[in-house]
């Protein structure tokens, strides 16, 4: 095991909002924030459902955690994605001070946390992010395959 159990349990917490999503026909991504071992915050994709191309899981579990502690700053918390965070989104947890962000899956096209781009750990900004990836990675690809599988074959119909 590479992470302790906790580190596995909100991983799947993040993993069920994510299967939200999918029921919901949204890109499956879901996020939990952790706040003292406790989540605090939940979140999964509603850009087709809200309209807003700002409502992805991350954005949403950082407004819901920031209400839950009536903060803006989340300093003394992690996040949990099933998606390594696109350029916004890793913007909105740098600007919330959020100290750890754990993620499942590489993003080869938009992640901004390693793959394309390393915001989170860029030395040239105010505030940096410990990122540890690869958590409970295969469960999230293969949501994410299945979903984007059954938008093709809707597509072809």
């Amino acid at each position: 095991m590479l992470f302790s159990e906790d580190k596995y349990r909100f991983m799947y917490a993040a993993l069920q909002e994510a299967e939200r999503a999918f029921e919901e026909d949204e890109v499956p991504v879901g996020a939990v924030v952790v706040h003292n071992n406790k989540i605090i915050g939940r979140g999964y994709n509603q850009v087709e459902k809200l309209k807003d191309a700002t409502a992805h899981a991350e954005m949403i579990a950082i407004t819901s955690a920031a209400n839950h502690i009536q903060n803006w700053r989340l300093s003394e918390c992690s996040i949990y994605v099933t998606l390594e965070p696109c350029i916004m989104c890793t913007g909105a947890l740098l600007s919330s001070r959020t100290s750890e962000l754990y993620f499942a899956a590489n993003d080869s096209k938009f992640g901004a946390c390693g793959s394309v781009h390393n915001l989170a750990e860029n030395s040239k900004v105010n505030h940096t992010i410990k990122v540890y990836s690869g958590i409970l990675a295969k469960e999230s690809e293969n949501l994410l395959k299945t979903f984007f599988k059954k938008k093709r074959i809707n597509a072809k119909k």
